[in-house]
């Protein structure tokens, strides 16, 4: 199901969480990288027409919303595991092990109150794509039949921190974008989420039983696993000083991997 979007006469902007980020759409004018916040991404959404098939569905990204973090206590154990720095071990490229059993039994003495958490403690590295107004009824076709089984269209702000060099029809479009209190560039974007309630989200998932079915699965798109390998790489070179690592990924792409690669 497609939620409505009014399309733009000056453009439109799409963010990729996922595979958008290794596998652009066509005829986009340009990326930026940046920051959602409020959100925290798992791959807790069904694929059975991509990397998997009905038979045996695969594992594709989704996100989150802080909301429903704080109104559904089954997320509160992986939300401590991950994101909320102070409290969690992060996972080590070294290491060739990832989260023990016994650790994430620990996690649930934590205490940490989670209602108290502000969009700012929550944030998903990703890419926004603009795409001119002569391509804006393509790709939105082109989206939609790219993102479905339980994806809706929604609209999130977006917080930018690179661009790409600069052209004039580049700075133009740059020129036109609201900045916040600290001057960073913001844009409201377009967006694929599988929300908590559509038929194909099976989240909260323990992250091994993930593994296990992200090892062996695959559909017309390819591999399950390759899916997730490389997300995993393009999110880690989002940014140079290496904020944009994602620790859940970092650690089921290391539980799923079939052999050895590196990452």
């Amino acid at each position: 199901m497609t939620s409505q979007i009014t399309l733009p006469a000056d453009g439109m902007w799409v963010i990729g969480y996922g595979s958008l980020i290794f596998k652009p759409p066509p005829l986009y004018l340009f990326r930026v990288t940046g920051t959602l916040k409020g959100f925290i991404r798992r791959f807790w959404q069904l694929s059975s027409d991509h990397r998997g098939t009905p038979e045996n569905p695969g594992r594709v990204a989704t996100l989150v919303s802080l909301d429903d973090l704080k109104s559904h206590k089954r997320f509160h154990n992986d939300l401590h595991l991950y994101e909320l720095g102070n409290t969690h071990r992060e996972t080590s490229l070294a290491s060739d092990s990832a989260i023990s059993l016994e650790m994430k039994n620990d996690i649930d003495d934590v205490s940490v109150s989670i209602s108290n958490l502000s969009e700012d403690d929550l944030k998903v590295w990703g890419v926004a794509y603009y795409i001119a107004p002569e391509h804006v009824n393509e790709m939105k076709e082109y989206l939609d039949v790219r993102e479905q089984d339980g994806y809706s269209t929604h609209r999130i702000m977006f917080h930018v921190h690179s661009v790409p060099d600069l052209t004039p029809e580049i700075e133009s479009v740059l020129s036109k974008m609201p900045r916040n209190s600290d001057g960073d560039l913001v844009i409201e974007s377009m967006i694929y989420i599988g929300t908590i309630d559509n038929d194909s989200f099976v989240g909260p998932e323990d992250i091994e039983k993930t593994a296990d079915v992200i090892r062996t699965g695959s559909g017309p798109s390819g591999a399950n696993y390759e899916y997730l390998h490389e997300i995993t790489a393009a999110v880690r070179n989002l940014d140079p000083l290496a904020r944009s690592r994602d620790y859940y990924l970092e650690d089921l792409t290391q539980l799923a991997q079939p052999h050895k690669l590196d990452l």
